[in-house]
């Protein structure tokens, strides 16, 4: 960052919290979010940059943190997360570039692989629901032929839910039997699951873990960089 603590900065993170705390709440309430809603607060970031008499050295931050459009608009294509998700990352790139209180060093790409640390969270929510279901003498492989590796992964990525909501099934059948289906789900084309009693993998808005990822940005700086260079 040009000035760690100038108007400009606080601004703009501020502005950028406001953009992922609005935005989680209304990916997790309706797990869809209008294109206009990031291209406002990108037309914000623009305008912020204004706040300074000195506006080209800001530009230039942008243009450095705007190198991650490429990589996530690939990935929102590939289906690992949703449209949101890219614009999302697009729009904190412009709004607040390279933004940390810390001494720690960040990249264009910090906010997102901080976020990718994070996704340890739904991964140890599963397990746990997973053990409480073991725990409680619940069978949940019943009626499965599968081997021990395949049981494994779906524990980690999901459970055995009665009434699925916004999740993604990893359950199929094959020559009438049961068979868990540990596939990559597209975010966009996959339809949710409205099977009951079924393994799911849940489908965990990844604008969460961006959020989360920005804060621990902002607060430390990027924890895998960081691992790399002490």
């Amino acid at each position: 960052m040009i000035e760690s603590f100038s108007t400009y900065s606080i601004a703009g993170i501020g502005v950028a919290l406001a953009m992922l705390i609005a935005g989680s709440i209304i990916d997790v309430w309706k797990r869809e979010i209008h294109d206009f809603f990031w291209m406002g607060f990108g037309i914000i970031g623009v305008l912020l940059v204004f706040m300074n008499s000195d506006v080209f050295p800001h530009l230039i931050n942008i243009g450095i943190a705007l190198i991650i459009s490429p990589f996530v608009i690939f990935i929102w294509r590939i289906g690992l997360f949703g449209g949101a998700d890219a614009f999302a990352l697009i729009a904190l790139a412009v709004i607040a570039p390279l933004a940390t209180f810390s001494q720690n060093p960040v990249t264009p790409f910090t906010s997102l692989s901080n976020g990718i640390i994070l996704f340890i969270i739904p991964f140890g929510s599963n397990v746990f629901r997973n053990l409480i279901s073991i725990a409680r003498h619940e069978n949940i492989f019943e009626g499965f032929e599968e081997n021990r590796t395949k049981k494994i992964c779906a524990i980690l990525i999901g459970y055995r839910a009665k009434n699925p909501k916004f999740c993604f099934s990893i359950e199929r059948v094959e020559n009438g039997k049961k068979k868990l289906n540990i596939t990559i789900h597209h975010a966009e084309n996959e339809e949710y699951c409205t099977k009951q009693d079924t393994w799911i993998t849940p489908g965990m808005p990844y604008l969460l873990l961006i959020t989360g990822g920005f804060i621990i940005q902002l607060l430390y700086g990027d924890v895998l960089l960081s691992l790399f260079i002490k």
